[in-house]
């Protein structure tokens, strides 16, 4: 049809805030803006872009008619729009790669939709802090990134070499990771990397030559996370995971480069994730050890957060407890660092705290984090147990925009199933309220 292809899609408007600039206005949940200050939208970052000005001109779809609403921006004023999505053109970016390691593609059967969805959107790089390997890039999303400043950006590297990045991407055109990387630094656009440390694949020298590749870009390239490879039992390509004595290896060489980063750039620069200091049974470093940096959802700095708010919790530790009994369900990775910690709470509150693992079982046992764990495993291997006063759960379990496990599980679900309440936490700062009867997040096992 004559002029389909330059169709404007709009963004869906579900809330507006009130007192914003959009409020005042005029702006209605149900609306959808096609353009601001007569550019069109794609999506938040070009909203938050072409309305950063004093004077606003908003295009809005009401009723199927167009309108337009002018405004003018107080000091500070926010504009106060809230989205369906964050992108409107196209739902998400889909990756052009077939990494042998891609957790997507070990995704076990039978799940929801979106898992098995390859998010490789540099739009939602930027925005959220997922890491994306460029691969995909047109030429007017490079203009973007460069005319609107989309800084920082997450970019999983694996390898500078080609061939091995290639490799590792299972892509034979992948373009080559350092010019990339290279063009984002003239432009001033800072980037957080990764490397997916795969045993055969990009280890041993592959690894030392990217990140000191990498670190030849600094500052324009401000870190670098070590990442141990991932695999469960749905894995098809003949890679395996690190063996301890290997995690060791790398801990080591980390150390090494940190030592010579901290003399050279000032940072350490390249960071273990927490999964090499828990399998390796590792001091966990401490919070400066991190440069400041904000990479806890990389696995970067989280034991060392839920270890000191309990030092923090410790002096809490004061009222009269209103409950007995506690069973703490985690992942089996952190269950030891959970039950030292937790036999400590005991001894200080008077309360009878059990940690129980959750061994992962449909993904398979290699896959030991809280953030994966499904609630059919927590209810199966939780059932039939003195559960005591209130059943506590990782929050991180249930990271999802409808609280659910990966297999779809409600913390309500799972209190009605075991009978017992379930309370969600962060870290031991939560069970200190949970035994004092303050606000917490509990979910009462009624219909």
């Amino acid at each position: 049809m004559p002029g389909k292809q330059h169709e404007i899609r709009g963004g869906l408007i579900t809330a507006v805030e009130p007192r914003s600039l959009a409020a005042r206005m005029g702006v209605l949940p149900g609306d959808v803006l096609l353009r601001v200050n007569g550019k069109p939208v794609e999506d938040v970052i070009d909203v938050q872009y072409y309305a950063a000005d004093y004077e606003v001109v908003l295009t809005l779809q009401r009723n199927d008619q167009e309108i337009i609403l002018n405004g003018q921006r107080r000091e500070g004023q926010p504009l106060g729009l809230s989205f369906a999505h964050p992108t409107f053109d196209v739902d998400i970016r889909r990756c052009n790669n077939l990494c042998p390691f891609c957790f997507v593609l070990q995704m076990a059967p039978r799940m929801r939709r979106s898992l098995y969805i390859k998010d490789d959107d540099y739009r939602h790089s930027f925005l959220f802090g997922n890491y994306v390997t460029l691969t995909n890039l047109s030429e007017h999303d490079e203009r973007r990134i460069v005319e609107q400043h989309l800084s920082p950006l997450y970019v999983s590297v694996h390898a500078t070499d080609l061939d091995v990045r290639r490799r590792c991407l299972g892509n034979p055109d992948a373009p080559d990771i350092l010019e990339q990387l290279n063009w984002l630094a003239e432009e001033g656009i800072e980037v957080h990397t990764q490397i997916v440390m795969t045993p055969g694949l990009n280890d041993g020298p592959h690894l030392e030559k990217s990140v000191h590749d990498l670190a030849e870009l600094y500052p324009s390239v401000q870190s670098v996370s070590i990442v141990p490879v991932g695999l469960t039992r749905y894995h098809r390509y003949g890679l395996r995971t690190n063996t301890p004595q290997e995690a060791e290896v790398v801990l080591d060489v980390c150390h090494t480069w940190q030592e010579d980063f901290r003399g050279r750039l000032g940072v350490n620069f390249v960071y273990p994730t927490d999964e090499w200091y828990l399998v390796t049974e590792h001091p966990i470093p401490p919070l400066d050890a991190y440069d400041d940096l904000d990479l806890m959802a990389n696995g970067l700095g989280m034991v060392r957060n839920f270890l000191d708010d309990w030092e923090a919790a410790r002096a809490e530790l004061v009222e009269r407890p209103q409950l007995k009994r506690l069973t703490l369900a985690t992942a089996t990775l952190f269950a030891p660092t959970l039950a030292r910690r937790a036999a400590e709470f005991a001894l200080l509150s008077g309360v009878d705290v059990e940690v129980v693992p959750i061994t992962n079982t449909r993904l398979g046992e290699t896959i030991t984090v809280s953030g994966l764990l499904m609630g059919e495993d927590v209810i199966a291997q939780l059932s039939g147990r003195d559960l005591g006063d209130v059943v506590v759960l990782p929050r991180i379990t249930f990271d999802h925009p409808d609280t659910i496990t990966l297999d779809d599980r409600s913390p309500l679900d799972i209190a009605r199933v075991l009978g017992k309440p379930v309370a969600l936490v962060d870290g031991m700062g939560d069970l200190v309220d949970i035994i004092c009867g303050r606000p917490a997040l509990c979910f009462e096992p009624v219909e």
